[in-house]
């Protein structure tokens, strides 16, 4: 029966897995948590519509129909005291999202961890989305914080998903925080991410929070603090926000605004830490303490300022190995580096043997390597992936290659210091009839960076050759100040500073397009309060929610200037 439910869930064939159900009941087969554990995941994945069941007939009565036995089928569980697992659970949660019903999928995780199971982040996806879906922001946020209480962090989807249900809110103080969140975990965002910001950042809602007044000294130590680009102090300034398209020039500064990026600092100590991990994942992995030894021979030959990936660079747009594109750029980057010292070669030993290896412009290659003390061969069973990662981490030295650095071995080492270290450290190159062309490393970092003077750069996560080509957010304010803030008249009202002995009102028009550069100011009526009669206000209402409806009715936003 095992076979019959892994041939079930194999096809996605929620159908026949319900049909071994009722057979098993009818028979007084029992079953057991593996077999309804299976069953639960196609029901549920039929009822979300991930999988089609191999039956003909309308899909939409088919997923109502798994969506009703998956239920029927988990209360027969609890009756008969089958016990749950994390699998069962999320399964449910699942159908339970399939139904709009948050507060069902997020009982399913309480219920877990009453159960001392530990929830993943599969398990609070559908409370999460449910709550995302029908705007319930302090609900989602209670998922959110009941994720991190069990040592759960959301990633880019649930983060998005959180973004996009706190906009709609305008909740300020939670876009504030997700971008903070998203700057910390996905440090570049999704195009659909992108469309998100800037929707939050054309709103009423995103021009009115914000400090009008604030330390300059104390942002500044912030950002230095935080080891510079941001600050975490909150919104600052008041107004329209101008929300642009743009790149980031070789010198780092924004081609829109002009506002220097900065390289954000690694910590040293994170850094040693990170060299650890990755010498103790190569040791377990070694074997002959092959590891160790060239541990030891880092110590005695380096340091170095440049460590190249033989074998990436050998093979580079091609199957044959080259060692003459190796030593091409070896000579290459050691022209780069401040002492001209040559660089160390990392090749696994197969490569630098065998008859290719033997013809003599090769075999001249490899000795002149060896000579200067340049060339590590890996031992046979190594994972040369290790070695010259782990030298250029102990190095705090470049890395020429082009590998992405992606796949399984290079999971093991986390998402949050490892993408920061590759951003800084990793030389990309190509090859030309002239020889090798190398991309250094952006003299800045590509993160969410929050300025001093609360302006925002939002990289963009797009498919580029060159870092030059990635699209980014400029996101300004005008009246972005820490002296305070005075909004401009038109020539016609005769004055540059307005009165400050009361409030009085400058509307922008909201524009549709998407370069949003310049502002076009409205005039600025004699009386706001013409606006606010003439769409029938009773004196009960509230002024915010006057000042809500001019801005619908004027397509504009009123901004008090203080």
């Amino acid at each position: 029966m095992r076979l019959e439910f892994d041939m079930c869930s194999k096809r996605g064939d929620v159908m026949r897995a319900i049909e071994l159900y009722d057979w098993a009941q009818r028979e007084g087969i029992s079953m057991g948590q593996y077999q309804y554990s299976v069953i639960l995941y196609l029901c549920s994945s039929a009822a979300v519509g991930v999988v089609q069941p191999a039956k003909s007939g309308n899909s939409g009565s088919r997923s109502k129909y798994a969506l009703k036995r998956g239920l029927e089928i988990y209360e027969k569980m609890c009756l008969r005291k089958i016990p749950m697992n994390e699998s069962t659970l999320t399964a449910v949660a699942r159908m339970a999202m399939s139904m709009g019903n948050g507060d069902m999928a997020f009982d399913m995780v309480k219920q877990m961890t009453q159960l001392g199971i530990n929830p993943k982040l599969r398990s609070y996806a559908p409370a999460l989305s449910s709550f995302c879906e029908i705007g319930d922001v302090e609900k989602a946020f209670c998922v959110e914080k009941h994720m991190l209480e069990h040592g759960v962090s959301p990633e880019a989807p649930e983060l998005e998903a959180l973004l996009r249900a706190s906009v709609e809110a305008s909740k300020g103080d939670k876009v504030y925080y997700l971008l903070q969140k998203l700057r910390t975990t996905v440090r570049r965002v999704s195009p659909s991410a992108a469309d998100t910001i800037v929707r939050w950042f054309d709103s009423a809602a995103a021009s009115r929070v914000g400090k009008r007044k604030w330390n300059e000294v104390d942002i500044k130590e912030a950002v230095e603090n935080g080891g510079g680009g941001w600050h975490g102090q909150g919104w600052l300034g008041k107004g329209k926000w101008r929300v642009s398209f743009t790149s980031i020039g070789p010198d780092a500064s924004c081609r829109c605004c002009g506002e220097k990026l900065a390289t954000i600092d690694l910590d040293p100590v994170e850094t040693e830490n990170f060299a650890e991990s990755v010498a103790s994942i190569a040791v377990k992995r070694d074997k002959d303490s092959s590891f160790m030894k060239f541990k030891k021979w880092l110590d005695y030959y380096g340091p170095f300022e440049a460590v190249i990936d033989g074998a990436n660079v050998g093979l580079s747009n091609q199957t044959r190995f080259m060692p003459s594109k190796i030593n091409a750029v070896f000579n290459g980057i050691r022209q780069k580096l401040p002492s001209k010292k040559r660089p160390l070669i990392i090749l696994h030993n197969r490569r630098i043997s065998g008859p290719k290896m033997d013809q003599p412009v090769n075999k001249t290659l490899v000795e002149k390597w060896r000579n200067a003390d340049a060339l590590f061969a890996t031992p046979t069973g190594s994972n040369d992936d290790w070695y010259w990662l782990y030298a250029a981490i102990k190095f705090k030295c470049l890395l020429v290659t082009n590998d992405e650095m992606r796949d399984h071995t290079f999971q093991l080492l986390g998402n949050d210091f490892f993408p920061k270290w590759k951003e800084r450290h990793q030389v990309r190159f190509r090859f030309d009839e002239t020889g090798p062309i190398f991309h250094m490393p952006p003299p800045y970092s590509v993160v969410i960076q929050e300025s001093d003077k609360g302006h925002w750069h939002v990289p963009i996560a797009v498919d580029q050759d060159e870092e030059s080509e990635r699209a980014w957010l400029c996101i300004t304010r005008p009246n972005s100040s820490p002296a305070g803030l005075a909004s401009i008249n038109h020539k016609h009202e005769g004055s540059t500073i307005q009165s400050r002995d009361r409030p009085r009102p400058t509307l922008v028009t909201r524009s549709n397009s998407k370069d949003t550069q310049h502002n076009n100011h409205r005039e600025v009526p004699k009386n706001p309060k013409k606006i606010l009669s003439t769409s029938g206000f009773q004196d009960h209402s509230t002024v915010l929610s006057q000042i809500e409806t001019a801005e619908k009715l004027g397509n504009c936003i009123i901004d008090f200037q203080i």
